[in-house]
């Protein structure tokens, strides 16, 4: 019996509960496919706290990246056939054994790239790579800061800024996440719960500062990322793990003539060359051995409420992949 995982309403993990779903018939330009592999991210509890605003009244599936096999294609679908290995991220819908998908928005699994590598890497990676291509292209020779170095976008970052050159300096919280970044592509990890990560970051640079900062934090270190921003230099905000950035004010960017960014990886997902491109960037990547994507043990998706609770207590490391 195919199934999905509903929050009747925003609020704590204790909301998620599974039902017995029919398997949706795909209409045209869609096709239904069988998860084989979710992932899970930050995101989907923006979404399920209501941090997020809902696309429906009641009763959302959360989840937004995935991979599996494709079950059946709607009319007018060319290029995607029943039996193909498929991965895609796509907003909400993704906690469910089988779910519908359009066309536009899924991509081929090349033989190199494992189900749950694509699941622990569509959206993740796909955000490192407008966050380091596009956010601040980065030039090799650059030294840029990226908080939360540990977690999954962090560790796709510190790998792939190390092979485009870039001397990354990461921040986590704890010697274990620290060591873990380190061996993600960090030439350097400041452990932010053992004093300023801010004086810390301005020793590293001999006080010139960092061309950008990554900052998926938000409340917690958005004034600090700003301080260690070299002059033009560019804060990219992309999320806001601690809460939303709202004390940040224009002024805070005089001081060096900084430029601020508060991109949305579904904005770039909207062009279909781009997503192609991107995620054909990111397989190369992973078929290389440029980037290692960690996925640990993958969990039962009936036990996604408990994995909520270890990330949301920043428990988790690397990709977090959930099987139904």
């Amino acid at each position: 019996m195919a199934y999905a995982i509903f929050a009747p309403e925003p609020g704590g993990a204790n909301v998620l509960q599974r039902r017995d779903i029919e398997p949706p018939t795909p209409k045209s330009g869609e096709v239904l496919i069988r998860h084989t592999a979710i992932g899970v991210n930050y995101l989907d509890i923006y979404f399920r706290t209501g941090t997020y605003p809902w696309p429906v009244e009641r009763d959302l599936i959360l989840g937004s990246e995935g991979a599996g096999v494709v079950e059946a294609v709607g009319e007018g679908v060319g290029g995607f056939a029943k039996g193909n290995r498929v991965a895609y991220t796509v907003a909400n819908g993704a906690y469910a054994s089988h779910r519908i998908v359009p066309a536009a928005m899924l991509v081929h699994l090349p033989d190199a790239v494992t189900d749950a590598q694509a699941a622990g890497a569509m959206l993740k990676g796909l955000t490192v790579h407008y966050l380091i291509h596009h956010s601040y292209a980065v030039q090799s020779g650059d030294t840029v800061l990226v908080h939360a170095a540990a977690g999954g976008v962090g560790q796709i970052a510190g790998q792939w800024l190390k092979a485009r050159g870039v001397r990354a300096i990461g921040t986590a919280g704890g010697a274990d996440k620290c060591a873990r970044a380190r061996q993600n592509g960090y030439a350097e990890v400041i452990d932010y719960s053992q004093g300023d990560w801010v004086e810390a970051v301005k020793s590293l640079t001999d006080g010139a500062g960092v061309a950008a900062v990554y900052d998926g934090v938000g409340r917690d270190t958005i004034l600090g990322s700003a301080q260690c921003l070299r002059r033009f230099g560019t804060l990219v905000s992309f999320g806001q793990a601690s809460g939303a950035p709202d004390q940040f004010r224009i002024a805070h960017l005089a001081p060096n003539s900084l430029r601020l960014t508060r991109p949305t990886l579904f904005h770039h997902t909207a062009s279909r060359d781009w997503y192609a491109s991107a995620a054909a960037d990111l397989f190369a990547a992973i078929a290389d051995g440029s980037i290692v994507i960690e996925t640990g043990t993958p969990q039962p998706l009936e036990e996604v409420a408990e994995v909520h609770r270890s990330l949301e207590s920043r428990k988790t490391t690397g990709s977090v992949i959930l099987t139904p």
